[in-house]
């Protein structure tokens, strides 16, 4: 597929993309529905669901509740990870405050929030001075219940059947509650991530002839266990403060073993090779946030993450013969990732029409790394190489200060329409040390325009600017370790990268059809990025070798169209369809081949869903339904100094059914599949992909199977 042909091809499917969507709109009879319509304000932006309309489905948590609203997945997608507290983005607040946190942060508790303490749920679809969150497409916010003592407890048991035969148990117990001006939700679960993958690879010469084939079988067990905690305490009615705890364990261990067959040789040849790979994963999390409303309504608040992070691992690869072992290889990988922010602002209402916001922001983020390579020779460097000979010994520290400062202005231009505008100086220092010791500081203004138009109670526009700078990855910055490659031990590390920048241009249009019978969304976006990055090259005079950097410039662009549809109109209003189209065109110069292609991904870009939701409320609350997605159009291609790997895209789906029980409980039947994970690669040797020659081509394929759940 050649990038040039699909630019034409998207050219030519936004202008269908429009038109099929103002069909449907059109086409869409304007009559009354056998659903009732949740409850709204018909005058502003924001749609209302009381707790009385999820009733008569008697849900178990938030996310039961979020499961029957129509359009969702648009409040509730995006998932960028970008710069600042600050930044844009779909956020959820539960009592009208943003969760201070990264880990533990609003969206991952819905599904810990029993139902029962909900009052009443808000998708809020404008722009206002008042909320917790700026530059948000759309804003859940969960108001729970308020009582002078109250506590409820929620609990969730299921164990998951995998394809090898492996039962792997697991829970959830929350405890939600008030007691006067303190609030607090808690909650514990232990989750299994019992993985066994087969897999089987190919490799073949230039000319088609079969060279070498692996068998692999991988396999990991994992636990991870997470504590949260959630306190808040009202003060006053002009002073509130809450604080969001976290912490999370994950040791495991997983293994690797493969079987290599050389065709080259006659008789062909086997060898056996085993991995074991113990895994400690452990995190903590602290965040807060204090607020003061003065006399006049204007508001002070302030809002703080503290958080720690470790990822270790130890490779040893072993060569079997019979009961003997004998390790070849060591890799020793230890990171630990820091950070720390704090984020503090005034909001000052001038009028019912203007209010502003402005405060500065600091972070602190730090990466400790350290990378051993041992490799089989004729000596031994100690139990720090595993034994082994000392190929590589790397240890680095790279740490960013950041400072934002920022004013924000939200302007409600009259009853239909508002501009919200953001200007952002940021100014951040990024320092290096270890194997390379250095030091750079980068100043970026960061604008952004917001603008939405209510053109009927049901239909909306919204048009976006802005300047964006994302956030670097610190592991680019040092060695590592690639574990997609049993051939390529480590990678190296670029001390050289700088932020990649875009200016992004959005417009979005969204329906919402009477009744509450479904949401339309059409999203067209452009980016225009600077300093893209990729891999590049960093050989030296007798090693080939990349790493990530940037390449230069670029483009991305495409449209996003979401439906979703209760089917009222063949009286089934308890039938809810959704269904998604994702297509994006990217271009960029390669640093290699020196050509325009597509920028290097391994999933992401284009792709398509549908979904399928049935509840059946007057037979125990029965409910059931199946989701699949899958990836296309684009290459799915990752472009190295001395290799290519494309991805093939096969769909996964996810199906469930549930029925409660006499006693209440509620029984669930799951299935998922992630289906086959396929590469090809393509390794070039006597240079690099432009200057080499191929030198095998690799066929790989693992399927992990079905996972089963109760």
């Amino acid at each position: 597929m050649q990038p040039i042909e699909n630019k034409y091809f998207l050219k030519k499917l936004l202008p269908l993309a429009i038109a099929t969507a103002a069909s449907i709109i059109i086409a869409q009879p304007q009559k009354a529905w056998s659903q009732e319509p949740t409850d709204s304000d018909e005058e502003s932006s924001t749609v209302v669901y009381q707790a009385e309309f999820f009733d008569q489905y008697q849900p178990f948590s938030v996310n039961d509740m979020l499961a029957r609203i129509p359009g969702i997945n648009l409040a509730r997608g995006g998932g960028d990870s970008r710069r600042g507290l600050g930044a844009g983005g779909n956020q959820v607040l539960i009592n009208g405050r943003r969760v201070a946190g990264k880990g533990n942060e609003g969206n991952a508790q819905l599904s810990r929030i029993p139902a029962t303490e909900v009052e009443y749920i808000e998708i809020i679809r404008g722009t206002s001075g008042d909320l917790d969150v700026r530059g948000g497409n759309q804003i859940i916010n969960v108001v729970l219940q308020q009582a002078q003592s109250s506590q409820s407890y929620a609990y969730e048991v299921n164990t998951d059947h995998y394809h090898d035969g492996k039962y792997q148990p697991g829970a959830k117990l929350s405890v939600t509650g008030q007691n006067r001006k303190l609030n607090y939700f808690l909650s514990a679960e232990l989750e299994p991530r019992w993985e066994y993958r087969d897999g089987f690879e190919s490799a073949f010469d230039v000319n088609g002839v079969l060279s070498n084939t692996v068998t692999r079988d991988e396999g990991r067990d994992a636990w991870p266990v997470t504590l949260q905690a959630n306190l808040g305490y009202e003060f006053s009615q002009k002073d509130t403060a809450n604080i969001n705890l976290q912490w999370n364990d994950n040791d495991y261990e997983s293994y690797a073993d493969r079987i290599l067959t050389d065709f080259l040789t006659t008789p062909a040849t086997s060898t056996v090779e085993r991995d074991t790979i113990p895994i400690e994963q452990s995190s903590w999390e602290v965040g807060g946030d204090y607020m003061h409303v003065f006399g006049n309504g204007n508001r002070w608040k302030t809002l703080f993450i503290v958080n720690d992070a470790d990822d270790n691992s130890v490779r040893s690869r072993y060569q079997v013969d019979g009961t003997n072992l004998e390790r070849d290889l060591f890799l020793s990988n230890v990171e630990r990732t820091r950070e720390r922010i704090i984020r503090s602002s005034y909001i000052a209402s001038f009028s019912q029409a203007h209010s502003v916001e402005s405060g500065i922001e600091r972070a602190q983020t730090t990466l400790d790394t350290s990378l051993q390579l041992g490799l089989l020779g004729s000596t031994s460097a100690g139990e720090r190489f595993g034994g082994l000979t000392a190929i590589t010994d790397s240890t680095g520290t790279v740490e960013e200060l950041r400072s934002e400062y920022f004013a924000i202005h939200n302007w409600q231009l009259n009853d239909r329409m508002s501009l919200e505008s953001t200007m952002l100086f940021e100014d951040s220092t990024i320092s290096q040390s270890g194997t390379s010791n250095r030091s750079r500081s980068f100043t970026f203004f960061r604008p952004r325009f917001d603008y939405r138009f209510d053109l009927t109670t049901s239909m909306q526009f919204r048009a976006t600017i802005e300047k964006d700078v994302q956030q670097l990855s610190f592991r680019d910055f040092t060695a590592g370790v690639d574990s997609g490659d049993d051939e390529q031990n480590a990678f190296e590390g670029n001390a050289d990268l700088r932020q990649q920048q875009l200016w992004r241009y959005e417009a979005n249009f969204e329906y919402r059809l009477p009744q509450d019978a479904g949401v339309i969304n059409a999203n067209f976006f452009f980016e225009d990025l600077e300093d893209v990055i990729d891999n590049v090259d960093v050989s030296t005079a007798t090693e080939v070798l990349s790493a990530r950097g940037n390449v230069g410039d670029g483009e991305r662009y495409g449209v996003r169209l979401d439906g979703s549809l209760r089917l009222s109109f063949v009286n089934q209003p308890q039938i809810l369809v959704t269904a998604g189209l994702n297509l994006e065109e990217s271009t960029l110069v390669d640093p290699f081949l020196n050509i325009d292609r597509e920028r290097s991904m391994r999933g992401g870009g284009s792709s398509y869903s549908f979904g399928f939701r049935h509840d059946i409320p007057s037979f125990r609350n029965m409910n059931y339904g199946i989701n699949y997605r899958r990836e296309f159009y684009n290459e799915f291609k990752v472009y190295d100094i001395d290799k290519t790997e494309q991805y093939p895209k096969i769909g996964s789906y996810f199906g469930w059914a549930e029925i409660q029980g006499n006693t209440g409980v509620i029984y669930r039947f799951e299935v998922r599949d992630s289906r086959d994970r396929c590469r090809v690669r393509t390794r070039y040797a006597g240079g690099t992909i432009a200057t080499g020659y191929i030198e095998e081509i690799e066929d790989s394929c693992s399927d992990a199977g079905p996972v089963l759940a109760l």
